[in-house]
Formats: C-alpha cells, sequence, structure tokens
C-alpha cells in the first residue's frame, strides 16, 4: 500500500503541521473543521485517494425517529359506553331506570309488585342475551361447605364467626355469581351513549 505522505517532502509536512498548529491555537472554527479528519486518521478510517491524499469518510446520519404520541384519554361517556348501553338495554326492556327513580313508598303493595314483574321479566331478558352466569360454589343455599386453605377472597366472603386459619366449615348463605361470558355488542361512535332512553312525544 503507498505511503498516503509520499507526495509530501518533510520540510512541505513540517511548514503544514507549523501553519496548522497556530491556525488551531487562533480559530475555533479550523479547529473543529480538522478535529474529525485527525480522529479519523487515528482510527483508521482514511481513505486513500490516487493522488496518494485522504480524506475523511463521510458523516453517517443518524435517522430521526419521531416520539410516540400517547393517544388522547377517552371522555368518561365513552370510556363507560358498555356500561352505559347496559343501561339502556335495561330501561328499554324492562323500564328499570323508570321503576329505581320512582318512590315506591307511597304505592301499594300490589301495585309495587305488579311493577316489579314487568322489570324482572325485561331485565332478566337482558342479562341472559348478553351474559352468561353460573354460580360461584354448586352447592344449594342452607349446604354445610368448607372453604379450604388459600381460598379466593374476591369469590368466597366470609361472615359470621371468623377466626382461626382456613380450613373453615360454614353454612352457604348465597352462592354467589360468575361471569363466564360477556357479549355487549359494539357501541357506535355516533350514537351518545350519555342518553339511556330518550324522550318520547306523542303527536296529535
Amino acid at each position: 500500500m503507498t505511503d498516503p505522505s509520499a507526495s509530501l517532502s518533510f520540510f512541505a509536512r513540517f511548514w503544514l503541521a507549523w501553519l496548522c498548529f497556530w491556525r488551531c491555537l487562533v480559530s475555533r472554527e479550523f479547529a473543529q473543521a480538522v478535529l474529525p479528519t485527525s480522529r479519523a486518521y487515528d482510527a483508521g478510517q482514511l481513505k486513500e485517494l490516487p493522488s496518494g491524499d485522504t480524506q475523511a469518510p463521510p458523516p453517517v446520519k443518524t435517522p430521526v425517529v419521531p416520539a410516540p404520541v400517547a393517544p388522547a384519554p377517552l371522555p368518561p361517556e365513552r370510556e363507560h359506553a358498555s356500561a352505559l348501553s347496559l343501561l339502556a338495554m335495561l330501561q328499554r326492556e324492562g323500564r328499570f331506570l323508570d321503576f329505581v327513580q320512582e318512590n315506591v313508598a307511597a304505592f301499594p303493595d300490589a301495585d309495587v309488585g305488579a311493577a316489579a314483574r314487568i322489570v324482572h321479566e325485561g331485565c332478566r331478558k337482558v342479562v341472559h342475551q348478553y351474559l352468561t352466569l353460573q354460580p360461584v360454589l354448586p352447592q344449594g343455599e342452607g349446604d354445610k361447605v368448607t372453604v379450604p386453605p388459600g381460598f379466593d377472597a374476591q369469590r368466597i366472603r366470609l361472615t359470621g364467626n371468623v377466626a382461626g386459619e382456613p380450613p373453615y366449615g360454614g353454612t352457604l348463605r348465597h352462592h354467589g355469581w360468575v361471569t363466564t361470558e360477556v357479549k355487549f355488542p359494539t357501541v357506535s361512535s355516533a350514537m351518545e351513549p350519555r342518553v339511556l332512553a330518550p324522550a318520547e312525544v306523542e303527536l296529535a
């Protein structure tokens, strides 16, 4: 391989070094321009030209990756659209909201019972259509059950005289419910989820 300095004599190189030395001392811009070439030469990255001169490799451009943009948080009515749609379905099929918003204390028990039968039928239809439920414990209410060590406190709630460590023996007062499948329909973005039931106006 040809020596890169063969085209310059010793005195020419000495004079060039003398000029570069003083220019680096008095000129910040000149020193900054020479620095990349000096570092590339020390790292062995300079390429030899046909004339014997050397040049620094072109700078490598680092691609600019834009910072990820966090999605805007959904408004509460959109975040809870599924729950609001369930209320709307209970109202549509069983008049659930009309029933719970009514002050039933002033009505006779017979009237309340008749209204509850209508609400029960409609709400039961909605629950069976969109949810699959099963008891947490398979035993019947009133049966004796054993609560094992390491039981799930979200599935089994202990009442009464709770003392000591499991296993516990007790009486099942309610078998609980757990959802095994949810089949809610998708809420369209064009719909206003806060409207649970539209006002009804009868025209003459």
